[in-house]
């Protein structure tokens, strides 16, 4: 038998407080029963208590209230996909998650460690790329589409890559969190296709290391880096280079990544 239940009396038996019932009833969530005209006292049947337990499950695991809206609208295949696609995102969250911990871990045990760097003179070389203004949040949705993009031209074009994917990012992507990025390959042939276009880059002397592993610490080996040109009189001059020597697409094993970090640099008169 259906009876109905005051808001207080709802509240408890839900878990969910008052409060949240009133923002839910006007967010079209979870409406009450009925409503007295003369009081707006708000009363909920006992059939929706089932469902006030999925909200609040639902919200245990941040979906987003108006996501769970059109969820418990939804029909049975429509409503699968939706959890399933929360599910995914909240596995993605809980690996950047564990990602972060672990580096913060490391960072707080590892012994220093003299950074090894090279001084190397880049010649003037023809690359295929894609250049693109972008914000420091996206960047590594943007470069994944761009270099997508590359191999795909690449390969449609019979050309042929001579050498690893790299990047260059200018200095104002991480100062006011957006700036000028081209990613590119070196090819055999000039290539062009929708945003892929030659790039011809100046020749540039740079310090450069290598950061081994995942890149959830790389700004530890930037800092490292950084500290090295500060301690040398080195002063950075131009975007900074990173050039992907072993990566994703070389390896599923995050621990066998390599990634060279290079600045353009010149010497001041008293290094």
């Amino acid at each position: 038998m259906t009876a109905l239940l005051s808001i207080g009396e709802f509240a408890t038996v839900t878990h969910l407080s008052v409060k949240t019932l009133r923002r839910y009833h006007e967010d079209g969530l979870l409406e009450p029963d009925q409503v007295d005209p003369h009081s707006g006292y708000r009363y909920y049947s006992t059939d929706q208590v089932p469902t006030a337990q999925v909200i609040r499950r639902f919200r245990d695991l941040d979906m987003p209230v108006r996501e769970i809206a059109r969820l418990l609208a939804a029909d049975v295949d429509e409503r699968a996909t939706l959890i399933t696609d929360h599910l995914a995102r909240l596995q993605q969250r809980l690996a950047a998650t564990t990602e972060a911990v672990g580096a913060l871990q490391r960072l707080l045990t590892a012994e220093p460690r003299p950074l090894p760097v090279e001084h190397r003179r880049e010649p003037a070389r023809r690359v295929t790329a894609v250049v693109g203004h972008v914000g420091l949040d996206g960047v590594l949705d943007w470069y994944s589409a761009a270099m997508a993009e590359i191999e795909a031209a690449v390969d449609a074009a019979g050309a042929r890559a001579t050498g690893p994917p790299a990047g260059h990012y200018d200095n104002a992507l991480f100062t006011d969190g957006a700036g000028r990025a081209t990613v590119f390959v070196p090819t055999d042939r000039d290539v062009r296709a929708g945003r892929v276009h030659p790039v011809d880059l100046p020749a540039r002397e740079l310090a450069l290391t290598v950061h081994p592993g995942p890149h959830d610490d790389i700004d530890v080996t930037y800092g490292a880096l950084g500290a090295h040109l500060a301690e040398h009189a080195l002063l950075v001059d131009g975007p900074v280079h990173e050039t992907y020597l072993v990566g994703p697409r070389d390896t599923a094993d995050p621990a066998a990544w390599r990634t060279e970090i290079g600045w353009p640099v010149f010497t001041t008169a008293t290094a």
